[in-house]
């Protein structure tokens, strides 16, 4: 049979990388290979929002085919109000707009709309309405696959 693997290191050196590599390939370690499927929890101040939208901006950076879908409910909603600001006085709706138009999808629970007397015209046009933010997120989860992330 002649010599064994360990006698050669080098080639079990370069086996080792090979196995990686070809890891990274299939695991997503590309990010134009895999499209990263990913919903955003935002349930509270407006503070939360800042970060969900720079997170985003950040994810969608590294990987622009990302699936990301964000579902807002309880006080998470307000950020895509009509008119609503930040703390220093920038409206959302420019960074929601420019999410959008990347493929971003945001949902508003309608549940909270009832509880909190609002209506679907106090929100901006990229906002769209699920019966359920709650419901929402775990449908997102168990049967499309979606990772869960809450800023």
């Amino acid at each position: 049979m002649g010599k064994s693997i360990m006698a050669k290191p080098g080639l079990l050196l370069l086996c080792a990388m090979a196995v990686l590599a070809s890891g990274c390939a299939t695991t997503g370690g590309d990010p134009n290979v895999a499209q990263d499927k990913v919903v955003y929890h935002v349930n509270d101040t407006r503070a939360q929002a800042v970060n969900a939208l720079r997170n985003i901006g950040n994810h969608l950076e590294v990987n622009p085919k990302a699936k990301i879908v964000v579902v807002t409910h309880a006080q998470g909603v307000d950020f895509l109000m009509d008119g609503s600001k930040d703390a220093n006085g920038n409206p959302y709706n420019i960074a929601v707009e420019q999410l959008k138009g990347q493929g971003v999808q945001f949902d508003v629970c309608q549940i909270t709309l009832r509880n909190r007397k609002l209506d679907r015209s106090q929100f901006i046009p990229e906002a769209s309405f699920v019966p359920s933010g709650v419901a929402e997120i775990t449908r997102l989860q168990q049967r499309e696959g979606y990772a869960y992330l809450r800023p």
